[in-house]
């Protein structure tokens, strides 16, 4: 099987192919979906004032204008508790259409489902500088909006994938979804430096307008399945109708909710994802607050440091798909070791180097490095539990993972709430230290729990149904007849 599979062939018609083009555009389709997302935990640090302790009505912000070092900007004086919700009210909209989002991309496709939610997101991200000067709980509203859009998205793309991309190529397709790192990576330096030289609404009106532009190109380049694309070559269409199955697109197969809801596979993704992103948005949403107020950076120096985690991230994911699809299909692991093993590392180490933190967290450099490496080894989850549900279940994968998503937006909501009460009145390292020893034991515990239960291999229970049987109608026309 591992000699059929070879590696997608190569410049069809003297340019890119199809599947390069999906690829190129679901990597940047993550990178802004992560710009869309992270541009507030940069332009917070600056839209608050400096003192944030002191709680105040949120109904009336009191509006000021400081004069830092380069320009005037606009501040609110919401206390540290006010902005953990801001930060944290995203995730009230994005649980609600996880589910929903991979369920009807199975169903009508992931291009219509990524393609508008991206795009009304981006206007939405323009809005938001005048949503927080008409009050704090109309940004609260909009942020919850933008969560309930970006939700569908994650999910969205693993049906495209199923249609798209040969087994053997998945983990390498997979990592293109870490590429929301690279663009948290390239948005909080970007995002530093226009800050400190236009405000912090040039961090919003910046991200949107590169949302609608990608957009736009979305709708014109990508198609959700080879038969329905107009300008794919023959030969590419063959290839890929030969190397995957692709259903009806009329045809929808049901959900079989109850054998996939007693499956120890799925539960393991569900619990390892959960567990894994409830770390990583801790570190998403909380960094730049960190880097402020624990290590003293500047804004401008802010943005660099927070990137370096969400770049060597999507580093390390690019490498590891490569490499454990690579050993696939050599034969060298099976399906089932290599998404264990890479889980294994991806989600077990980060656990280690949080109690790393939690002990040489108040240091500057230690802390950035361990941050560093943390989030740069988190990235190998592409080559481990990720993309699992295309393994074990393909035709439910949307599902699987925004059962999975769902939780995780749980994890990343209580993450925030967790930090804010934590934080509230005594933002000191004393107090990120528990923060740091509770993300140890979440990391561990995920890990642990895809080694004892995950699986590389298709469920009875998302096998394909028999075919119908063709005497049914010639007995029928028989009877007649007689």
């Amino acid at each position: 099987m591992a000699k059929a599979e070879k590696s997608f062939p190569r410049n069809f018609t003297g340019c890119l192919t199809c599947v390069q083009v999906l690829n190129i555009m679901v990597l940047l389709g993550f990178m802004l979906n992560y710009s869309l997302r992270v541009n507030l935990t940069i332009a917070i640090v600056e839209m608050v004032f400096k003192d944030t302790n002191t709680t105040t009505d949120v109904l009336h912000p009191h509006n000021v204008t400081e004069h830092p070092e380069t320009i005037q900007q606009t501040r609110y004086a919401w206390d540290t508790k006010q902005t953990n919700n801001l930060l944290g009210c995203f995730f009230f909209g994005y649980i609600m259409t996880e589910v929903p989002g991979g369920r009807l991309a199975e169903v009508i496709g992931a291009r219509r489902v990524f393609g508008y939610s991206t795009l009304i997101a981006s206007v939405l991200t323009l809005l938001s500088p005048a949503a927080a000067a008409a009050g704090y709980y109309w940004l609260i509203a909009l942020r919850v909006a933008l969560g309930f859009l970006l939700g569908a998205t994650w999910p969205a793309i693993l049906p495209m994938a199923s249609k798209w991309i040969p087994p053997m190529d998945r983990s390498k397709f997979m990592s293109n979804m870490m590429a929301s790192s690279l663009g948290a990576a390239i948005t909080m330096p970007i995002c530093g430096f226009l800050i400190s030289h236009f405000g912090w609404e040039s961090a919003f009106y910046f991200t949107g307008i590169i949302g609608v532009m990608w957009s736009v190109a979305w709708f014109a380049m990508v198609y959700d399945s080879p038969a329905q694309h107009p300008r794919i070559s023959e030969t590419e269409r063959n290839y890929l109708l030969k190397a995957l199955p692709q259903d009806n697109d009329k045809v929808h197969v049901p959900v079989p909710w109850r054998s996939m809801l007693l499956s120890a596979p799925v539960w393991a993704i569900v619990l390892t994802h959960g567990a894994s992103v409830f770390g990583y948005f801790t570190v998403v949403n909380q960094l730049p607050t960190y880097v402020n107020t624990i290590l003293h950076y500047d804004i401008k120096h802010n943005g660099l440091l927070s990137s370096l985690p969400y770049l060597g991230k999507y580093l390390c994911a690019l490498a590891s798909s490569v490499l454990a699809d690579s050993l696939r299909r050599t034969g060298t692991l099976t399906t089932t070791t290599a998404r264990k093993l890479f889980t294994g590392l991806a989600v077990g180490l980060p656990g280690l180097l949080m109690l790393a933190e939690a002990f040489f967290g108040h240091d500057r450099i230690w802390s950035i490095a361990i941050f560093t490496l943390a989030l740069t080894i988190n990235g190998a989850v592409t080559a481990g539990y990720l993309g699992n549900g295309l393994d074990i279940a393909p035709r439910f994968s949307g599902t699987i993972f925004g059962i999975a998503n769902t939780l995780s937006s749980l994890g990343g909501w209580l993450s925030t709430y967790m930090v804010g009460e934590l934080t509230h009145g005594r933002n000191t390292y004393e107090q990120w230290q528990i923060v740091f020893f509770i993300l140890a034991a979440t990391y561990a515990f995920g890990a642990v729990v895809f080694v004892l239960f995950g699986s590389g291999e298709l469920q009875p229970w998302a096998s394909a149904p028999p075919p119908p049987q063709p005497e049914a109608e010639p007995l029928k026309e028989e009877k007649a007849s007689a």
